[in-house]
């Protein structure tokens, strides 16, 4: 079992993870484009879309690079990396998109968002594999001594992000979606997320 095979069903069976739907985020502050990102979108709309790599390669990444510039190398981010949390109960798994405290080191370290790019562009399919790797994420760092808690995660078509949060025993899906064409509301969101965990990491 990998987490792209899991259900929420699994999760709650397993793991004892409910899950709910509910609003997230209140009054987020929004973040201005920068000139690199806006370039960087304007671009891809002139290109035949279509794979799920053109996506991650040409608007995905983009994003999650001008976060990464944005806030100094805070975090690093591991694209199509590994994540083996806890092989026996199938919590492993390669993974989309790993954000991590950056350390320093090669290998991941301290992983606080998730990212699943959606396949067949729906959203909903990404939800339980998405759940299932915030929950390894948990799992790895506490193993090395980073209790972290909530975790955090995102599902995307591209056009489409919805947000998730492990906190406790409960992954709570967030019941706003955002788009593509709201990149400031898009950064935002990221931003606070951002910000909490400058804010437990230092």
């Amino acid at each position: 079992m990998a987490y792209s095979d899991f259900t929420l069903k699994d999760l709650k069976v397993k793991f004892g993870i409910n899950n709910k739907i509910g609003q997230l985020f209140s009054n987020i502050t929004p973040v201005s484009t920068s000139e690199d990102l806006l370039k960087d979108l304007a671009l891809a709309q002139k290109l035949p879309i279509r794979s799920e790599k053109a996506k991650s390669e040409l608007i995905v990444m983009p994003i999650l690079l001008d976060l990464m510039k944005r806030n100094k190398d805070f975090f690093t981010i591991y694209s199509g990396d590994s994540l083996i949390a806890d092989k026996n109960k199938g919590l492993s798994g390669e993974c989309d998109f790993i954000l991590a405290k950056d350390t320093g080191t090669f290998d991941i370290n301290t992983p606080i968002i998730t990212v699943v790019e959606a396949k067949k562009n729906d959203i909903e399919i990404g939800i339980p594999q998405c759940a299932a790797q915030m929950l390894g994420a948990r799992i790895f760092n506490k193993e090395y001594g980073n209790e972290l808690d909530p975790i955090y995660g995102c599902v995307t078509t591209a056009d489409n992000w919805i947000f998730l949060k492990l906190e406790g025993d409960t992954i709570a899906i967030d019941s706003q979606k955002y788009y593509l064409g709201q990149i400031e509301e898009l950064l935002g969101v990221f931003q606070f997320i951002i910000d909490f965990y400058k804010g437990k990491l230092g």
